[in-house]
């Protein structure tokens, strides 16, 4: 069964014995990006029914007349993708327009959202915790969980064929520092392998290479596989790779946070009833979701051609969809677990999370929708 608040798109395992503890979501708090998208970092529409006013859940104007959300063209940003296509969050701001940005990189949202350009964000883990600890706690808040999987090791099956043959050969990660680079470099440090996490070479050559990317290079030969997200790892399956390590198999619970929804202090403080009716929103987009797999997908596709130009085939849709979760909980005990991978790593030094949850606002519209509420692992404002 899916975890407290969580609901599931549909969940396919791999069958992989877990042989090491290793995290996708595992953050480097250094100069980090949660993952690259297929879109433009420019403010665009996303759907007709973006800015479309309804009534508010409970008939009264709300604090803002419009709220800037922020997110990537990516599948694990499913609740924002379809959220947004289909008006869900809309419907519960009523006259509030949305206003959305998509990114292709953490540190740019994160940016916007310090500079006072972006209100709500959907996000990685990573850069999450880099602006969080950077601010000095001050910038931004975790309010609550949106998707955990989607990540895999796909590689060229007539180089690679186990786990140890990855030794000595070229694999892809998104970028230096992003969320599943550091996991990749934690799975190797785990294989006892060594590779400088600077320049990615050693013992495995980790090859930096943008997600738009890496499907050619794929193709081309110049890598033997790539540790990345969705739909980027369903683009090589379908180019003739194997997925060799699903990510989710190797989570004592199979869930790890890949995106949440944060915050701006500041819109927080003055717009609370803002972030609770997109949060209502976001709660019924998973809902729906769950209720409406095919539909949603279809949908996520259809927000994807909207911001991209281009809609992704059956070929690749399909598996990537099936390897995400979308979540209400933001699986905190996950967060802190990534947090101290990193630091065992000696990749940053400890960080001070305290405070980086406030799901107040999720657990009273979870409570209302009859759902248990979640916990943030003790790392919620006092």
């Amino acid at each position: 069964m899916p975890a407290t608040g969580t609901t599931r798109t549909v969940f396919s395992p791999s069958g992989l014995r877990r042989s090491v503890v290793a995290a996708a979501a595992l953050p480097l708090l250094i100069g980090a990006l949660a993952s690259c998208g297929y879109g433009s970092q420019a403010e665009k529409p996303a759907g007709a029914d973006a800015k479309k006013a309804g009534a508010a859940a409970d008939g009264a104007k709300l604090s803002a007349s419009e709220v800037r959300i922020g997110y990537f063209p990516n599948l694990t940003h499913a609740t924002a993708l379809v959220g947004i296509q289909e008006g869900l969050i809309a419907k519960e701001l009523g006259s509030t327009a949305i206003k959305p940005q998509t990114f292709n990189a953490g540190p740019s949202e994160i940016e916007a959202l310090n500079g006072g350009s972006l209100d709500i964000g959907f996000i990685g883990p990573s850069p999450a915790i880099n602006g969080y600890v950077k601010s000095k706690s001050t910038n931004l808040r975790i309010v609550s969980g949106s998707a955990s999987g989607g990540v895999k090791l796909v590689v060229n099956p007539d180089k690679i064929k186990t786990l140890d043959d990855i030794k000595g050969k070229k694999i892809a990660t998104p970028q230096k520092g992003n969320t599943q680079d550091v996991a990749f470099l934690n799975w190797i440090g785990e294989k006892g392998w060594k590779v400088d996490p600077e320049s990615g070479k050693g013992d495995v050559s980790v090859v930096r290479t943008d997600n738009k990317v890496t499907p050619d290079a794929f193709k081309q030969g110049s890598i033997d596989g790539a540790w990345v997200p969705e739909p980027t790892a369903s683009k090589l399956v379908a180019d003739g790779g194997s997925v060799l390590l699903d990510e989710t198999d190797l989570w004592p619970d199979k869930k790890f946070v890949i995106t949440n929804v944060i915050v701006s202090q500041k819109f927080l403080k003055e717009h609370p009833d803002v972030v609770e009716a997109v949060l209502r929103g976001t709660v019924k987009t998973n809902d729906w979701i769950n209720a409406n797999p095919d539909k949603a997908k279809a949908s996520a596709n259809a927000a994807l051609k909207t911001l991209s130009g281009k809609e992704l085939e059956p070929s690749v849709i399909d598996p990537a969809w099936k390897s995400i979760l979308v979540t209400d909980d933001p699986l905190a005990s996950t967060l802190k677990t990534e947090s101290d991978w990193a630091v065992k790593a000696k990749l940053i030094e400890q960080p001070d999370l305290a405070g980086v949850y406030d799901l107040t606002l999720l657990n009273k519209v979870l409570k209302a929708a009859g759902k248990p509420e979640v916990s943030d692992a003790g790392l919620g404002v006092k």
